[in-house]
């Protein structure tokens, strides 16, 4: 019997995530303030925005349907400050997973 294989590309590697979750690409966090003052790395805040990667298939309900996300690739949201605090790498990129409640607004063009 066959077993099927997956190909490998060289693209950059992807993180599906389960469920209600988001990943999330955090956006740069300010190196000077409005005053000019340049910050050391330590003394900056992570921004509470970023723009979403990739979401899960949605939150299972007690009647075993899903509900789907509200949030899709793409879109720029603003999330709360302690959110997220699984940390990874995809390639160069350090993206965060969280979950879609943590998910405050979606920002609007």
């Amino acid at each position: 019997m066959a077993t099927a294989t997956k190909k490998k590309t060289a693209s950059k590697p992807r993180l599906q995530p389960l469920g209600d979750r988001v990943v999330v690409k955090r956006d740069e966090s300010e190196e000077t303030t409005a005053g000019g003052i340049v910050l050391p790395g330590a003394a900056q805040d992570k921004p509470s925005r970023g723009v979403v990667v990739s979401v899960g298939n949605g939150r299972l309900l007690d009647d075993g349907n899903r509900s789907p996300l509200q949030v899709a690739p793409g879109d720029r949201v603003i999330f709360g400050r302690y959110a997220g605090s699984d940390t990874f790498k995809l390639g160069d990129e350090e993206v965060i997973l969280i979950r879609e409640d943590d998910i405050q607004a979606v920002l609007l063009d």
